[in-house]
């Protein structure tokens, strides 16, 4: 049933992947952690005794804290190579779960799965395969796969595990062809309707959103308080229908959120990787909405950084809006230079996947240097790695031709020639045509400054001169 990279390995491959994950303590990746996931349990459906003897006495102890999914893997191997708990259900699985935070809701609904996982596996009730297993790389659960898997239950009087069905339904996404949801109508199994009902009106619904900024005039740095007060922009979205036909684990994704809530939670740099993405592939902007203050900690507090998250956001599969691009606007003047790496490289992905809105971010670069949370000199340097990209010029055109106006009206003259220089440039390369009047009006003054040469460049590239 499960195909491509995300197929069932043999025991002995499948025991070298899982000796890979475990030794390596750093994050997999979304592809290895699923399919060492699915694999466990699939081989343990198949013959327990025989996955018992292949993984149980592969290491799963840690001298350091590993990342969550490597922690993940290893309570699943142990879950599944350990003795059966027949008296135990894992229908009481997270019956205990508390909400703390909406900033990871996201984890909330991971956990919910994983932990479903391990209780059917401690309880000797395992499936055949994940229904949540991803189609591909992104996390998304194409529905036609989704149906196929549901009708293998069925056939073999297997009940869907609540949370794994909950995730693969947030994984399913976009149009779907009548014939699926058809099939989807077909099922005997009671989830059938839900199922179907899902898949025809497209999967979660879009939440309406809003933009703020932080409340009060922005401060000047603090080396002491590391004070941002009025300094960042966030975004928020209202509340989503649909909720109760999900676990509770699940319930805080449909809460609605307000960017401005505080928890001791949204700095932890676990939250903000691929997976979390992966949880919800056509919604990238929640992800990105309810980190984002995390994300932005990297450009104005030299916080933990989240190369992987931006990353995952620019090739999600669901449409890029104002979190997003706001994340990827504070990205491109992270500190940590990994941060910064990995935002041209989701600048140029949103731009060669036609998601990048060139005059979004713009806006968003402009009035977050004006409040000093940017810094111009990071941002120029990661533009111009940019645009040695191919197909990065264009994205940086798109940017830069909305950016340039109030850049050059709210940066330091000092700045502006270096700037001007990776505009030209991304201008030239991309055959841009047009004017902007700020540019003519600073190109036809007198002198010889690097600043007027490089506006002379960008006026004449534009001209097609």
């Amino acid at each position: 049933m499960i195909k491509g990279e995300f197929a069932v390995p043999s025991l002995g491959a499948l025991a070298d992947e899982v000796a890979a994950v475990l030794a390596a303590r750093h994050d997999p990746g979304v592809v290895p952690f699923e399919r060492v996931l699915n694999a466990v349990v699939s081989h343990s459906f198949r013959d327990r005794k025989a996955l018992t003897a292949a993984l149980g006495s592969v290491p799963r102890e840690f001298k350091m804290k590993p990342h969550a999914q490597v922690r993940c893997t290893a309570g699943i191997v142990g879950a599944a190579v350990g003795p059966v708990r027949a008296e135990e259900s894992w229908e009481n699985a997270g019956k205990g779960w508390l909400e703390l935070c909406q900033h990871v809701a996201l984890d909330y609904i991971a956990g919910a799965r994983t932990g479903e996982v391990a209780a059917r596996l401690r309880a000797g009730d395992p499936v055949p395969f994940l229904l949540s297993v991803p189609s591909g790389p992104t996390g998304a659960v194409e529905p036609y796969e989704l149906v196929e898997r549901l009708a293998q239950y069925e056939r073999l009087g297997i009940r869907p595990g609540p949370a794994d069905l909950g995730q693969a339904l947030l994984r399913c996404g976009g149009p779907v062809d009548p014939e699926v949801v058809r099939a989807a109508e077909t099922l005997e199994l009671a989830e059938g309707p839900r199922v179907a009902a899902w898949l025809r009106q497209g999967g979660l619904p879009m939440p309406a959103w809003w933009r703020e900024r932080e409340a009060g005039e922005a401060e000047r740095p603090s080396r002491r308080r590391g004070a941002r007060i009025g300094r960042r922009i966030l975004v928020g979205h209202e509340a989503i229908e649909g909720r109760g036909a999900f676990p509770r684990q699940f319930w805080s994704l449909f809460r609605k959120f307000e960017p401005h809530i505080s928890c001791p939670h949204w700095s932890l740099p676990d939250y903000r990787d691929a997976h979390t993405v992966a949880t919800l592939p056509w919604h990238p902007e929640i992800a990105a909405a309810r980190l984002l203050t995390g994300v932005a900690s990297a450009a104005d507090q030299d916080g933990c950084g989240s190369p992987a998250f931006l990353e995952a956001l620019a090739s999600a599969d669901g449409p890029a809006g104002p979190a997003v691009h706001l994340a990827v606007a504070y990205g491109l003047a992270s500190v940590p230079e990994r941060d910064r790496e990995a935002a041209v490289r989701a600048l140029v992905v949103l731009g060669s996947r036609g998601r990048l809105d060139g005059e979004l971010l713009g806006r968003e670069l402009t009035e977050l240097v004006g409040l000093g949370t940017l810094r111009v000199p990071l941002l120029t340097g990661s533009l111009r790695a940019a645009v040695a990209v191919p197909e990065g010029s264009g994205a940086v055109w798109a940017v830069l031709a909305a950016a340039l106006p109030g850049l050059l009206a709210r940066t330091r003259p000092q700045v502006h020639g270096a700037l001007l220089a990776v505009a030209a440039d991304s201008a030239r390369l991309s055959g841009a045509r047009g004017e902007l009047p700020e540019v003519t009006a600073l190109a036809g003054r007198p002198g010889s400054s690097q600043l007027l040469i490089q506006a002379r460049r960008l006026r004449d590239a534009l001209a097609g001169v």
